[in-house]
């Protein structure tokens, strides 16, 4: 028995990968920053290739390192941004940056790879000004430095139509770039894009969530082929009668209104069970929903029975069991927030244990 634990299935993330080149008929970049949507990186970067994907990409300089120092090749892009600290550790990772300024292009060594990014409506990293962009790809170009040219969708998920406008703002400066540097690779397509904008596809998609099974349109996977790498799991430490009137958790907010039982998963918010699930979840035990009730505190949540079960089960949070399945996008919806923020919460307590 593991007090939590989260399972990943490095086998679903390699399929999705499959699943996903297929799909964008393209070359396969994906995401792994966030130590892996909280799978774990240097993992999910090794099935991701053995998936098919020819590039991997982070948000910082120290996720590159990490990957470099486990033994992780190929091309690697860094996508955030580096102060002047963090950029000879990315450098020293081999890791492409992204520049849109010609102060960081100037600060660059001459072998230093580089993708020129123009800010088409994220309104976050990268330029507006195309005409500043290109002054940027002309000088990477002219060191024989320019590896790609790349925006960021903003509603790709949920507005199609300004990804269209966006798509439609790049696609001059790409061609503008192509003219410096023939062999650019143009890339905007995030997970979203890549399932369901195929004009967005051009050179290269950049996948995160899709890659762990997650639905970016947060609402089932399995519309997109797609299975979730992740079982979040702990098991019954105690089961005890609850008679009406009786309470569980603090602040009482859950008192019984008729007899049943109880059961206590050690799992709680220190691992990334969040307290807005508090009367709002269900766990799965021996093939069937049971509601969480009571205030889900740090290191311990309670679950509601009709009959009393074995202690030592399996209870599953995230995950299947039994032919009943709970999706982080279940977890979203109650939660108000997006699958995304519910796998990178599982906390770095819970030990991740994978598996093909």
């Amino acid at each position: 028995m593991r007090r939590a634990v989260a399972r990943i299935d490095d086998g679903a993330i390699v399929r999705n990968c499959a699943r996903l080149r297929d799909v964008a008929k393209t070359r396969l970049c994906v995401v792994v920053k966030a130590d892996g949507y909280g799978h774990g990186a240097v993992a999910a970067a090794c099935a991701a290739q053995r998936g098919g994907a020819e590039w991997l990409a982070v948000a910082t300089a120290l996720e590159a390192a990490e990957l470099r120092a486990a033994g992780v090749d190929g091309p690697l892009l860094v996508m955030g941004a580096l102060s002047p600290e963090e950029l000879p550790i990315a450098l020293a990772a081999r890791a492409d940056v992204v520049a849109w300024r010609r102060g960081f292009l100037d600060a660059l060594p001459g072998d230093a790879r580089v993708h020129v990014k123009l800010d088409t409506g994220m309104g976050r990293l990268g330029t507006r000004d195309a005409e500043e962009a290109l002054d940027v790809a002309r000088e990477a170009a002219a060191g024989g430095r320019l590896v790609g040219a790349m925006t960021h969708f903003a509603t790709s998920d949920d507005d199609a139509a300004f990804a269209r406008e966006q798509l439609a703002a790049f696609a001059p400066f790409v061609a503008a770039v192509r003219d410096l540097a023939p062999e650019v690779l143009a890339h905007a397509a995030n997970s979203a894009a890549a399932l369901g904008l195929p004009e967005s596809r051009l050179d290269l998609v950049r996948c995160g969530v899709a890659a762990y099974g997650l639905d970016p349109f947060q609402r089932d996977p399995a519309e997109h082929g797609l299975a979730p790498a992740m079982t979040l799991a702990s098991y019954v430490a105690e089961v005890k009668p609850i008679a009406q009137g009786e309470s569980a958790g603090y602040g009482r907010r859950f008192v019984a209104e008729r007899p049943g039982w109880l059961a206590t998963l050690p799992i709680g918010y220190g691992d990334g069970v969040r307290r807005g699930l508090s009367d709002n979840a269900e766990v799965l035990i021996g093939g069937r929903r049971h509601p969480l009730v009571g205030t889900v505190s740090m290191d311990n949540v309670t679950v509601a029975l009709p009959a009393p079960v074995e202690t030592g089960q399996e209870a599953i949070l995230l995950g299947a069991q039994g032919g009943e399945r709970i999706l982080a996008e279940d977890w979203a919806a109650r939660l108000q927030t997006i699958n995304y923020e519910v796998t990178c919460g599982v906390s770095a307590r819970v030990p991740r244990e994978h598996g093909a």
